[in-house]
């Protein structure tokens, strides 16, 4: 593994987080990317957990960074259950591949941990996250706010037992619903890059969006 430092991310950091997360998303889903944006946003949120805001250093340089929110999980029953959410979870693409972005997970995973939140669920390929105690989040009776099981939605349990009972559906911050103006604008503020189309991670992207099946709300 590539020898780094996990810290907390400062005011420092800001810019260059959003640098190499621009790095690491650009045509990565779609041409061009919101994920900058996104974290540019979340600093500010209500939703935002800054104790679990954590950037890789390697030789001086951030080269990784994750971000946590507060999410919830709307219960079939009435009422709701607290989780967590992370993402953007990003890692300057030279570094890729040599455990940056697996070590700020497990690491913000202790740190969750000992805060006593119970589960994180997120949007992401279970490729990549099954490696780090994440499963289907249909193996809890969640799905999302649309109606559906997608494979896509993953979940890890914190605490023994948090995600027992939770049949539902995840709903994550509002600030995930990106005003794509705004972030059209903020990206003006960076060099130009060559939005590109048809690439294979965009493909795989949209494979994984299609893997969905109804589900049934129990009563």
């Amino acid at each position: 593994m590539l020898s780094i430092e996990l810290r907390p991310e400062s005011p420092a950091d800001f810019r260059a987080v959003e640098e190499l997360t621009r790095n690491a998303f650009w045509n990565h889903h779609a041409p061009g990317c919101d994920e900058h944006y996104l974290a540019h946003i979340l600093r500010e949120s209500s939703n935002f957990v800054p104790e679990l805001d954590y950037v890789a250093v390697h030789d001086g340089k951030v080269v990784g960074s994750i971000m946590y929110t507060r999410a919830w999980i709307v219960l079939d029953r009435g009422g709701e259950r607290g989780a967590l959410c992370f993402g953007p979870l990003a890692v300057e693409p030279a570094f890729q591949g040599q455990g940056v972005g697996g070590a700020l997970i497990e690491r913000t995973k202790v740190l969750a941990q000992e805060l006593g939140y119970g589960a994180i669920l997120i949007f992401g390929d279970p490729a990549y996250y099954s490696r780090f105690g994440f499963v289907p989040a249909e193996q809890y009776g969640v799905g999302t706010s649309w109606g559906v099981y997608i494979i896509s939605l993953q979940a890890c349990e914190l605490q023994p037992g948090a995600l027992e009972d939770c049949e539902g559906y995840f709903e994550e911050s509002r600030d995930f619903q990106i005003d794509p103006e705004k972030s059209a604008a903020f990206d003006k503020g960076f060099s130009y890059k060559e939005k590109v189309e048809g690439l294979p991670s965009q493909e795989r992207f949209q494979w994984i969006i299609q893997q969905t099946k109804p589900r049934s709300p129990c009563s």
